[in-house]
């Protein structure tokens, strides 16, 4: 056991180095998984555990979903829907407390489902709403903050990117985790629009006068062109529910559906369709090359023993589950002041879901939990996506970001709580469509 956590001690200091480096993620797993793979005795050849866990993991059928859940997203991501988006939603949320600020988190919520992407999420309806709710006299601090949080949610309402990078690298159902993700993403925007309620109640003379009434055929007329695109969430939603397609497959109609809109819209051009393309191609590009450095680092880490081990070093702690929660998600909220997401998972699932396990957990909830805490590094500084994205489009600075961000962290953490305690919001759907 000793030498064994010498072994960890020294590949993690390997690796902090290389990413310290500046290495890319993709090398630096790669070469740590590499290093390992000379601790390991018996004669085992390197270079055939490389060729064959690079080949096994990227030859999935699984992974087809990734690249068609981009490109549906980069699709819709160059039509006019953003627009539309805020035009739609805004008659209809006079009467809230907050108004037009529930649009963001409606918004994103809707262009989430869609997307797939977090950093995606925020710059779509950042652009549209900051110079709307600025123009209409909106407190510009919530503005940037319910943004900030509410762009997230692109990562958590499926189909979701990260969620398909969990599925592959913890070895679960892709659907189960599609499934999982719905009823706590409705949790987050229920949080987020009661804080926005709550504060506005608080702050009313920090709020424009409200916007004159419209009669319910002004209201259709506006939400109109939001029709196709509901029909295409739902219909998507429908097919993971009730079992008519596939994860891969509903990707494959998501794009044709997200090219029929485009076309419908008048954005369908050769140069956005080219555009949309090589978009997909760059993502998924670095999204697979690192998933090849985390399946190989994660193949060496198997032959070394060190997951297991450590797996029975947790369980000799005695952690009760909410103990071993709680440290996870201050391990995984120090991790995101470092690095993204999509990082986040592949060097740590091969390591943690041993010990979820072990403690009782479901892989399945357990994938929603990862996702909410990546959430959370989307929205913490040094290197939290969203900040950088809503810094660019408002012109403003880091830490002005950051600290409009700060409630709606907290938001998440409370959604964390939530969700440990009633482990039933993930697992209902999943347990429905997969009674088994």
């Amino acid at each position: 056991m000793v030498e064994l956590v010498e072994i960890s001690v020294l590949l993690l200091a390997f690796l902090t180095i290389l990413l310290g480096g500046g290495i890319w993620i993709a090398l630096a797993l790669l070469a740590t998984g590499y290093v390992g793979m000379q601790f390991v005795t018996g004669g085992i050849p390197t270079g055939a555990v490389l060729a064959t866990t690079v080949w096994g993991n990227s030859a999935s059928w699984s992974l087809a979903a990734l690249p068609l859940f981009i490109w549906m997203g980069e699709i819709l991501f160059r039509t006019k829907l953003s627009e539309e988006m805020f035009r739609g939603l805004a008659p209809w949320l006079n009467w809230l407390p907050g108004r037009l600020m529930h649009v963001n988190v409606l918004a994103c919520g809707i262009f989430g489902s869609v997307s797939g992407s977090s950093a995606a999420t925020c710059a779509t309806v950042a652009k549209i709403a900051l110079p709307e709710l600025k123009k209409r006299g909106y407190d510009e601090k919530v503005s940037l903050g319910s943004l900030a949080g509410a762009g997230t949610l692109g990562i958590l309402i499926p189909p979701s990117i990260t969620m398909v990078v969990y599925a592959v690298a913890a070895n679960v159902s892709i659907i189960q985790i599609f499934l999982a993700g719905f009823l706590p993403g409705l949790l987050v925007m229920v949080l987020y629009s009661g804080y926005i309620a709550i504060w506005a109640l608080a702050n009313p003379d920090k709020q424009p006068p409200p916007e004159p009434a419209m009669s319910l055929r002004e209201k259709l007329s506006e939400s109109a062109k939001l029709v196709p695109t509901a029909f295409l969430i739902i219909l998507v939603f429908a097919s993971l529910m009730f079992g008519w397609a596939t994860a891969t497959e509903c990707a494959a109609w998501g794009v044709l559906g997200s090219l029929m809109i485009a076309w419908w819209h008048g954005a369908l051009t050769r140069d956005s369709f080219w555009a949309s393309v090589m978009g997909t191609v760059r993502v998924n590009g670095m999204i697979l090359l690192i998933l090849a450095g985390a399946s190989f680092m994660s193949t060496s880490m198997a032959y070394t023993g060190i997951p297991a081990a450590l797996a029975a070093w947790v369980d000799s702690l005695h952690l009760s589950p909410y103990a071993l929660i709680s440290a996870l998600t201050v391990m995984y909220i120090i991790l995101g002041t470092a690095l993204d997401g999509i990082s986040m998972i592949v060097l740590t699932t091969t390591i943690v879901v041993p010990m979820i396990k072990q403690a009782g957990f479901d892989p399945v909830w357990f994938g929603i939990f990862v996702v909410l805490v990546v959430e959370m590094a989307e929205v913490s500084p040094p290197v939290g996506f969203n900040l950088f994205v809503l810094q660019t489009i408002s012109g403003k600075d880091s830490n002005t970001v950051a600290l409009a961000a700060l409630p709606f962290f907290f938001l998440l953490v409370v959604a964390v709580a939530i969700i440990t305690v009633f482990p039933s919001i993930v697992m209902v759907l999943p347990q429905m469509a997969f009674p088994g």
